[in-house]
């Protein structure tokens, strides 16, 4: 994709890392299909990174404005299936 990522520069190359990775897990999953363990795990070390909801809100809108994927989306998805595909 040729677009920006949503992220805030005071945080650490980890923390920036950990971030890019659920991006791509979300755009893996309406890609591609991803496992619902694959997703979680990228979704958690996000979560570790972004800690609350607002905050998580406004990245998922920034993400979504840009690349036209949700993470809300992708996050119910797996609350109902072990394989992920939007």
């Amino acid at each position: 994709m040729d677009y920006n990522y949503p992220l805030d520069y005071t945080w650490s190359t980890k923390d920036i890392i950990d971030v890019m990775s659920l991006y791509n897990a979300v755009e893996k999953a309406y890609e591609e299909g991803i496992s619902k363990t694959d997703f979680l795990n990228a979704y958690r070390k996000f979560k570790n990174v972004v800690g609350t909801k607002s905050e998580e809100k406004q990245i998922d809108k920034e993400f979504q404005d840009v690349s036209g994927y949700s993470i809300y989306k992708v996050f119910k998805a797996s609350q109902e299936n072990d394989w992920i595909k939007l």
